[in-house]
C-alpha cells in the first residue's frame, strides 16, 4: 500500500512586528529569515521547507501588512504580502496576545474572502502579566471570525510550537511534495548573505536609519581556497553614508565584523567580506530602482529565488 503523502502551502500573515520571521524560525528549528525589534525587518517572501517522512510543510514568511503607504516600498510589501494569501492552502494568521489593532482587523477583512483555512496563531502569550488573562482573549478573539483553529503560542520561547506544528500538518491537502527532501529554503546563497549582513546593518544602526538601506550581494569569488564575498550597502542619501561608515571606519567594520561570523555559520566555510557604502537616491520610492535592486514588482517571485 503507498503512503498517503500531504503538501501545502502555509502562509504566516500579520502585522509588522508580530513575530513572524521568529515564528518561522521556530517552526523551521534554524535560521531562515532574519529577525530584529524594528517593523517590517522582513520586505521579502521567504519559503521554509520543511519535509517530515510524508508531509512537506512550505512555510511563507511574508512582510507585515500595515495600513501606511507613504512610499514605493511599502506598497510593494503590501502587495507581496496580500498576494501570498491567494496562493495558501492554509493561512496562520499571526496575533499578540497582549492587544488586538486596526491592522488586524484590515488582515482579517483580506483573509477573509479566502477559501483557505483560517488559522488563529496568538502569540506572546508569555508577555501577559497574568496567565489567566489568556482565556478571556482568546475568546474575545474567537467572536472576530470562525477560526477552524486557536493556537495559543509564544514564538521566541518555543511554547506550545509542537501543538501548532502538528495542527498545521493536520490541515495540508493531500498531494505530491513541490521540493526535494533535502531543500529548506527557496532562497539562493547571494540573498542570503545579504540578508545576514542587512540584520547586522540594522542592529548596528539602531534609530538613525530605519528603513533606508538595502544590501546587494555583487560578487562570490573563490581565491585561493578562501570564499571573497563583494557587497553594496544601499543608502538613499550622501548624509547616510558616514552613519553607516562610522568615525574611521568603526561602524562599517563592526558590521562587517558581525555579519562574518553569521555567514561562516551559513555557510560553513571561511570567507573574507567586502563591504562598500553607495548612494542610490529615494531608492525606496522609485519602483524602477526597486526593481533593479531585486525587489520583483511582480511580487513572490524575485531576483533571489530559486525554483526546485
Amino acid at each position: 500500500m503507498s503512503t498517503v503523502t500531504r503538501c501545502g502551502y502555509v502562509a504566516i500573515i500579520g502585522r509588522p512586528n508580530v513575530g513572524k520571521s521568529t515564528l518561522l524560525n521556530t517552526l523551521m528549528g534554524k535560521k531562515i529569515s532574519i529577525i530584529s525589534a524594528k517593523p517590517q525587518t522582513t520586505r521579502n517572501q521567504i519559503l521554509g521547507i520543511k519535509t517530515n517522512e510524508a508531509i512537506q510543510v512550505v512555510y511563507m514568511d511574508t512582510p507585515g501588512l500595515h495600513h501606511a503607504e507613504k512610499r514605493a516600498m511599502n506598497r510593494y510589501m503590501n502587495r507581496l504580502a496580500s498576494s501570498v494569501i491567494i496562493d495558501a492552502d492554509v493561512i496562520v494568521f499571526l496575533v499578540e496576545a497582549t492587544g488586538w489593532n486596526d491592522d488586524d482587523d484590515m488582515i482579517l477583512k483580506k483573509i477573509s474572502s479566502t477559501n483557505a483555512p483560517v488559522l488563529l496563531v496568538i502569540n506572546k502569550v508569555d508577555k501577559l502579566k497574568d496567565k489567566k488573562l489568556l482565556l478571556p482573549v482568546i475568546e474575545k478573539y474567537k467572536e472576530k471570525f470562525n477560526f477552524t483553529h486557536i493556537v495559543p503560542i509564544s514564538a521566541q520561547r518555543a511554547i506550545n510550537i509542537d501543538s501548532l506544528e502538528k495542527t498545521i500538518m493536520q490541515m495540508l491537502p493531500e498531494g505530491v511534495h513541490l521540493f526535494s527532501d533535502e531543500q529548506i529554503t527557496d532562497k539562493n546563497t547571494p540573498f542570503q548573505v545579504a540578508e545576514r549582513i542587512r540584520e547586522k546593518l540594522i542592529s548596528h544602526t539602531g534609530q538613525e536609519l530605519p528603513y533606508s538601506t538595502t544590501v546587494v550581494v555583487d560578487s562570490m569569488q573563490e581565491k585561493e581556497g578562501l570564499l571573497h564575498i563583494s557587497a553594496v550597502i544601499w543608502v538613499e542619501r550622501e548624509g547616510q553614508k558616514p552613519i553607516v561608515i562610522g568615525k574611521n571606519g568603526e561602524r562599517l567594520k563592526s558590521i562587517g565584523t558581525a555579519a562574518r561570523k553569521d555567514i561562516v555559520k551559513l555557510l560553513g566555510r571561511k570567507i573574507f567580506l567586502h563591504l562598500w557604502v553607495k548612494v542610490k537616491s529615494n531608492w525606496t520610492n522609485d519602483e524602477r530602482v526597486l526593481g533593479s535592486l531585486g525587489f520583483s514588482p511582480l511580487g513572490p517571485l524575485g531576483e533571489g529565488d530559486e525554483r526546485s
